[in-house]
């Protein structure tokens, strides 16, 4: 199997769509001469040409709207946000009408909207923000967050063939950095399936997205101290797989819920709530949250680093928790 990036996979991925299915294209800011700011679309302008590879104006509101437009008659646009940060531009065409049309009067809208998200590479506030609960709470949307290249490539795939809006956040700290086997042929990972991405006894770890890679760096150092950590990485955030969530905390009886994205209103506090309510009598201490705290993201590295998760930080609250 080829060796590929976490944004080759997201390209790849991407690239097979277009050859399987002529009603995917693609719109964005530089997504066609320039092949997009992290060059996740670069060549696919000489491929597939300028009527399915669009340049658009600086206007995330327009990106989005022509968007679900081309979705309701019968499309499958994958739409680029340069940063998701800018998302907010479109929020009111996601939230208040392609996530509200199917319930509404069941047309299909089978649109992506993705971009890179996520701090660690010094973008500052309005580059590096985690912004996904802002549509986690929207009924109606699709939210993913892959942690992998494989997952990268195959959840791209299931979502772009999924007839509901997906919003697709891609960690621009994983795009370079992560690298693995990932299939020539084709494949999906079905959204709304978690992965155990490591087996564990002592307390379960559930994360999304880049924060996968520090459990799993966390879960190497606790091993040599006799603590063992099960790693569960959501990869779709909604919907989210409450059976295997439910699995591990039952397994393990001790819970850490990790994630990048500040704390107040995160993904960690959905999952609180929902194991207080179905796997209480299961465990054996409190359900610990680590996350970011509730600031913007800091422009200077060491207020960055300071911000962010880490695995230091997660080995000493596993560590306290264990104890328990």
């Amino acid at each position: 199997m080829p060796i590929l990036t976490y944004l080759d996979a997201i390209r790849q991925g991407i690239w097979e769509e277009m050859e399987r299915d002529p009603a995917v294209f693609l719109l964005g800011e530089d997504i066609g001469v320039y092949g997009g700011a992290f060059k996740v679309t670069a060549g696919m302008l000489e491929k597939f040409g300028a009527e399915r590879v669009i340049d658009t104006p600086i206007s995330e509101s327009a990106i989005v709207g022509a968007a679900v437009g081309a979705a309701l008659m019968g499309m499958r646009p994958v739409a680029e946000m340069q940063f998701m940060d800018f998302i907010a531009c479109g929020f009111d065409q996601i939230a208040n009408m392609a996530a509200k049309m199917r319930y509404r009067w069941g047309p299909a809208v089978p649109l992506v909207i993705r971009g890179p998200a996520g701090a660690g590479v010094h973008g500052g506030p309005f580059h590096s923000q985690s912004n996904e609960m802002w549509f986690v709470h929207t009924p109606g949307l699709k939210v993913t967050a892959p942690a992998t290249a494989y997952d990268a490539k195959g959840l791209i795939k299931a979502s772009i063939r999924d007839d509901n809006p997906v919003i697709f956040f891609e960690h621009k700290f994983l795009y370079r950095r992560i690298k693995e086997e990932v299939p020539a042929d084709d494949y999906i990972v079905p959204l709304g399936k978690a992965r155990v991405a490591r087996e564990g006894d002592d307390i379960a770890v559930i994360t999304y997205g880049a924060m996968v890679w520090t459990a799993l760096e966390a879960a190497e150092t606790l091993v040599k101290e006799g603590i063992s950590l099960e790693v569960v990485d959501l990869r779709t955030l909604l919907p989210y797989d409450e059976d295997t969530v439910l699995t591990s905390a039952r397994k393990c009886s001790k819970v850490i819920l990790l994630h990048e994205d500040t704390r107040t209103g995160g993904m960690a506090g959905e999952l609180a709530a929902l194991i207080a309510e179905k796997a209480f009598e299961d465990l054996d201490g409190p359900v610990v949250r680590i996350t970011s705290p509730d600031t913007p993201v800091p422009f200077s590295p060491p207020l960055e680093e300071f911000f962010l998760p880490n695995a230091k930080r997660l080995a000493d609250a596993a560590r306290k928790l264990a104890a328990y």
